[in-house]
């Protein structure tokens, strides 16, 4: 028999009540002290990418030394400069390199940094997660990604370099006649933004599949699986609002920003970004009230199956009253009982303990009571 395709740790997690309502997740979730900092481990590989380019003309590169990026501050064309992977020395010397301000270097080596938008006199810097959902875990997990937009320059950190949402952007930077192509940095940097919001709606679809399931399974029937999976679900949803309510803020900083960076024909584009953000927002929201709902249906399912099993035992008690009342009467230490030296005392005496409940039960019946 082959057990990997058992898979028997799928099942014994579930004999253990800790494990079946993913308690080590709240703590995951709600653990952030801001007070504390964090270590975070140096990255073991670091992948630089780089985009020049303008409406003619397209230079992509992959460096593997940080150093090489630096002459891209004056190249005389739009360039996005993408790092994989953080090391502290590498982040110190591409942001001194490009006058990026202290603070930054600090927000952008943080962890578990809450979404934020700062501006600077020749710097506007960016820190918001991209969100991706894990299939096996049905979990949504988060990265981290900081993103500096300088003078003809958009400069992007990231924590994981094996994944992100920009190979869309990616290809479109390979074709000559894209809009982006034709536009500067400030439309590179909403394009960057567009992506990492759109794509919290493929998370929040995915979410919202396993949302059906769980109404299905709690709709069939209340058992603790279902609860566990609905206070499972409502934990990933705090990850969403956790996000959702900062990234508002940020791309409304964008909107409000007078920074000569900020090229006045973009703003609608940001306003797009801001509207898509508030829909997710406000999907979380509706999410969340159907998994509220749930939850209180999975109690009322609850509830009447114990009424159902009361109502059986409390009719089960009345039909065997009166038999028990008969046989307890007939069963008292006398010397004179009616029937009892009677032949056929006994064949009446158990006829009106069966006849007795027959009627009660015709009763309850034309009641209603069952």
């Amino acid at each position: 028999m082959n057990l990997e395709k058992l898979r028997p740790d799928k099942y014994l997690k579930y004999l253990n009540p800790t494990n079946l309502f993913a308690t080590k997740r709240t703590k995951e979730i709600l653990s952030v002290n801001p007070t504390v900092i964090p270590h975070r481990e140096e990255a073991k590989e670091v992948v630089v990418s780089i985009f020049d380019y303008n409406a003619d003309s397209l230079e992509e590169k992959k460096l593997s030394a940080i150093n090489d990026c630096l002459m891209y501050k004056t190249s005389g064309r739009t360039t996005w400069i993408n790092v994989d992977g953080l090391r502290k020395t590498d982040v110190e010397a591409v942001c001194t390199h490009f006058d990026i301000h202290p603070l930054v270097i600090e927000d952008i080596l943080s962890i578990n940094q809450r979404p934020k938008l700062d501006e600077e006199v020749n710097s506007i810097f960016c820190l918001l997660n991209m969100l991706y959902f894990n299939e096996q875990t049905h979990a949504v997990e988060q990265e981290q990604i900081s993103i500096v937009l300088a003078k003809d320059v958009v400069i992007s950190f990231q924590e994981d370099a094996h994944r992100d949402v920009f190979t869309s952007l990616r290809e479109k930077l390979k074709t000559t006649n894209s809009k982006i192509r034709q536009r500067g940095a400030d439309y590179l940097c909403y394009t960057l933004l567009d992506m990492i919001v759109d794509h919290y709606f493929i998370v929040m679809e995915k979410l919202g599949d396993h949302i059906e399931e769980v109404e299905e399974q709690v709709t069939r029937g209340a058992n603790t699986r279902s609860l566990a999976n609905i206070t499972h679900l409502r934990k990933e949803l705090i990850i969403l609002k956790r996000n959702f309510s900062p990234v508002r803020e940020v791309v409304n900083g964008f909107l409000r920003s007078e920074s000569e960076l900020l090229e006045d024909r973009h703003t609608k584009y940001y306003k797009d970004v801001y509207d898509h953000i508030v829909q997710a927002s406000e999907l979380s929201e509706n999410y969340r009230d159907v998994l509220v709902s749930l939850q209180d249906l999975h109690i009322n399912n609850v509830n009447m199956k114990m009424n159902e099993v009361m109502k059986v035992m409390a009719i089960v008690t009345c039909l065997l009253a009166p038999p028990t009342v008969i046989g307890g009467v007939f069963g008292m230490n006398f010397e004179k009982i009616p029937f009892t030296s009677n032949g056929i005392g006994f064949h009446v005496t158990v006829g009106f303990m069966l006849l007795i409940p027959i009627v009660m039960l015709y009763i309850f019946k034309r009641r209603g009571w069952f």
